[in-house]
C-alpha cells in the first residue's frame, strides 16, 4: 500500500491526471463493503492533505460504519469528459485528535466526524483516444502499465 505522495513519485504524469479529475468536481462516489460483504456506495469528498488523499464521513454514519469494520474501498471521481478515474486501496481511520486536525478543511460535517485517508492498492484512469479505449493503471512498486483497446 502506498500513501498518495508514493503514488506522485512512482508515476508524476498518471497521479496528476488523476487528482485533476478528483479536483474538477465535489463530490464523488465511494464504494464500500456492507457486513454480508455486498457492495455499498455512497457520495463522499475527497482533499490531497499533506501525503495523503483524505476523505471523512459524518459522525456514524453507515459508510463510515463500513470502512471500521472493513477498510477496503474504492473511489471513483465524478465523471466527467476527459478521462475516468478510480483509486482503490484501504481506508485507515485517523482517530488522534491531534493528528485529526490536519484533516479539517471546512468541508466536515458541523460537530465531530470521522477522518480517514486512504493507503492506495492502485489508481486507474481510463480514456479514449482516437478510436481507442485507453486504460492506465498503477499499483505500488510497479511501473504504471497501458492497456489499449480498440
Amino acid at each position: 500500500m502506498a500513501t498518495w505522495k508514493q503514488f506522485e513519485e512512482e508515476a508524476p504524469e498518471l497521479a496528476a491526471k488523476i487528482r485533476a479529475r478528483f479536483e474538477a468536481a465535489e463530490t464523488h462516489v465511494l464504494a464500500t463493503l456492507r457486513r454480508d460483504g455486498s457492495p455499498r456506495v455512497s457520495g463522499s469528498e475527497v482533499d490531497f492533505l499533506g501525503p495523503d488523499l483524505a476523505f471523512g464521513s459524518m459522525l456514524n454514519a453507515v459508510k463510515a460504519r463500513d470502512l471500521r469494520r472493513d477498510g477496503r474501498c474504492a473511489i471513483h471521481a465524478h465523471p466527467a469528459e476527459g478521462g475516468d478515474a478510480k483509486v482503490a486501496g484501504v481506508a485507515v481511520e485517523v482517530t488522534d485528535p491531534e493528528e485529526k486536525k490536519t484533516y479539517t478543511t471546512g468541508t466536515e460535517p458541523p460537530g465531530d466526524f470521522h477522518a480517514f485517508r486512504l493507503d492506495l492498492t492502485e489508481a486507474v484512469f481510463t480514456s479514449v483516444e482516437d478510436d481507442e479505449l485507453v486504460i492506465r493503471f498503477w499499483r505500488p512498486g510497479e511501473p504504471v502499465r497501458t492497456v489499449r483497446r480498440t
